[in-house]
């Protein structure tokens, strides 16, 4: 029994200083996989955030977890930039319903408060989620003019615009 006791404490000993790492050196999500705190430069949220059309790569989402709010979760997701509003992407193939579907969209229905990253900077907000049909119609449609459908019939885009924290 001691040993076992031993081995348990071991292992709370190891996965306590893994996330002491990752919280000190961050522990960025790749392109198939999550992952936990971001690294990069803090820069101050913009209210307009059209110069990002221009930069590429991929963009980088960290949300507060639900069930355990010292921990973050993060993850990489499409964004897409309409009159000057950041919006990310989520999407849900035909009959799951949201949030059910995506870990990180239920987080957000918790606590909206997120850091995305994009070119190696951190920026700090909140997600809201659109609701509204037009606005939702007008972000696809610019995405469509500037680069081309990039889905497939029964897979929905859910959006959520970037707010800055009040």
């Amino acid at each position: 029994m001691k040993t076992i006791g031993r081995l348990l404490g071991a292992v709370v000993v190891v996965l306590l200083l893994l996330i002491g790492y990752a919280r000190v050196f961050g522990f960025d999500p790749g392109p198939w996989r999550p992952g936990l705190w971001l690294t990069g430069e803090v820069a101050e949220t913009p209210t307009d955030w059209s110069f990002i059309k221009e930069i590429g790569g991929p963009t980088a989402i960290e949300t507060k977890e639900r069930f355990f709010p010292g921990l973050v979760y993060s993850l990489t997701s499409s964004r897409f930039v309409h009159n000057g509003h950041l919006y990310l992407g989520s999407g849900y193939a035909t009959g799951v319903k949201m949030p059910g579907g995506r870990h990180w969209n239920q987080n957000i229905i918790a606590d909206p408060r997120v850091r995305v990253r994009i070119d190696g900077k951190l920026y700090d907000g909140k997600l809201v989620y659109v609701d509204d049909k037009d606005e939702h119609f007008g972000v696809i449609k610019e995405y469509e003019r500037q680069f081309g459908i990039f889905w497939a019939p029964g897979y929905y885009i859910h959006l959520w615009r970037m707010e800055p924290l009040a």
